[in-house]
C-alpha cells in the first residue's frame, strides 16, 4: 500500500504511543527553541542522540516505550538555518530507518517550516515524494 499522507490541526503529542515521531534538531543537540524543546522535555535521552553522532543530513533517533523517536539533523547548529538539501538528505535516512523498524505510521510538526524558516508547499512535496511508494502513513499536525 502506497503513502498515505494528511495535514491536521491538533496538538503532535496527542498521538498514539504506538506512533512514532519526528522533527528537525541541530547537530549539538541542543533543542532549546520551538517544537524541540517539547521533545526535549518529553524524551530526555540527550547524551544517547549525541553519542550517535550524527552529522548534517542523517538522523539519530531513540526510542520510548513502543515508539521511535527520529531527530532529522539538518543543521549544524541551532541557530544556523536547514536547506531544502539537508532537509532531503536526512528525510531519506528516516525513510530508510522505518523501512529497517517496520515503522508504518509516523507522525511530526510542519518540519523546517517554524523557526526554520522552509516554504512548507515544498517540504510537503519533498516528503511525499521520498516516500511515495513506502506502507506509511504520515500525519502532519499543526498546533
Amino acid at each position: 500500500m502506497p503513502l498515505v499522507f494528511q495535514e491536521i490541526d491538533g496538538d503532535l503529542f496527542s498521538v498514539a504511543s504506538n506512533v512514532s515521531l519526528a522533527h528537525c534538531v541541530s547537530q549539538d543537540m541542543s533543542m532549546s527553541k520551538g517544537i524541540a524543546t517539547l521533545f526535549r522535555n518529553k524524551f530526555g535521552q540527550i547524551n544517547e542522540l549525541k553519542n550517535q553522532n550524527v552529522s548534517v543530513g542523517g538522523c539519530a533517533y531513540i526510542t520510548s516505550n513502543d515508539r521511535h523517536i527520529f531527530y532529522l539533523v539538518t543543521k549544524e547548529k541551532y541557530f544556523y538555518k536547514p536547506t531544502m538539501k539537508t532537509l532531503e538528505s536526512s528525510l531519506r535516512t528516516m525513510r530508510d530507518l522505518c523501512i529497517k523498524n517496520n515503522i508504518h505510521h509516523l507522525a511530526m510538526p510542519r518540519i523546517g517550516c517554524g523557526l526554520d524558516k522552509l516554504n512548507w508547499d515544498q517540504v510537503s512535496r519533498l516528503i511525499q515524494h521520498i516516500f511515495e511508494e513506502d506502507d506509511i502513513e504520515i500525519t502532519i499536525y499543526t498546533i
